[in-house]
């Protein structure tokens, strides 16, 4: 199998991806923009809120039915002092999701006797999908023995996705129909559930392959349910 183009694509995002640290920082909070939330705090009840995110603070303010209350109720700096009188909070927001997203790995259960694979040719494909996020705001020090806010992110979603790839077309791939071997292209499409977490998106796949050449009526694959890991890099 070629595989050099898979690993091409995975070093282009991962540079991509850690380029500077204001990107690292943007990944890690993921999504943390001003907008409507869910507050839990510390022993009281979940309060609908908008917030005005700046590199500075957070302003929050309550509302009720997507009407925002102008009267500011709560300030969270997010830079470094000497004290900080905030409890742990949470904000929680569900939202839309759409992704370009790769599975690393397919698992190709049993066929016509011959044994499973595990393949991990070159595919890419665009993922939609609900996504439901958490915002854990927690205090942290740093060497000088100053307060500052650190925000965790965990979420998960699932969704739908459908893109191009390629497949090894071989004499084993074929029940030996075809005496060579090329890597055929297809269409991929399926279902997904990613796992959020600080730095990274990942998840797992079920779906279909089609492929594209005449040869679809005697690969063993065409149209046959596998599962495969996922990764997935925002576009929203």
């Amino acid at each position: 199998m070629k595989i050099n183009g898979k690993y091409i694509l995975i070093s282009i995002s991962a540079i991509g991806l850690f380029s500077s640290c204001n990107t690292l920082e943007k990944a890690a909070t993921h999504g943390f923009n001003s907008g409507y939330y869910k507050l839990k705090s510390e022993n009281k009840s979940s309060k609908n809120v908008y917030l005005d995110v700046t590199d500075d603070q957070m302003n929050v303010y309550q509302h009720n039915k997507r009407q925002v209350d102008q009267k500011q109720f709560l300030t969270i700096p997010l830079k470094a002092s000497d004290s900080l009188i905030f409890n742990q909070m949470v904000f929680k927001k569900q939202s839309l999701d759409f992704d370009l997203s790769s599975i690393l790995f397919k698992y190709r259960p049993s066929t016509f006797g011959l044994p499973a694979q595990l393949t991990t040719d070159l595919n890419i494909a665009l993922y939609t999908g609900w996504r439901h996020d958490s915002y854990q705001l927690i205090t942290k020090k740093d060497p000088l023995g100053k307060s500052y806010y650190k925000i965790n992110n965990r979420g998960y979603d699932y969704g739908v996705f459908a893109g191009p790839g390629t497949t090894l077309v071989s004499p084993f791939t074929t029940r030996n129909n075809r005496s060579d071997e090329y890597n055929g292209k297809i269409i991929q499409g399926g279902i997904a559930g990613f796992v959020e977490l600080s730095m990274a998106s990942f998840g797992f796949a079920v779906g279909y392959d089609f492929l594209l050449s005449q040869d679809r009526k005697i690969w063993i694959y065409n149209n046959k349910p596998w599962v495969g890991f996922v990764v997935g890099i925002a576009l929203n």
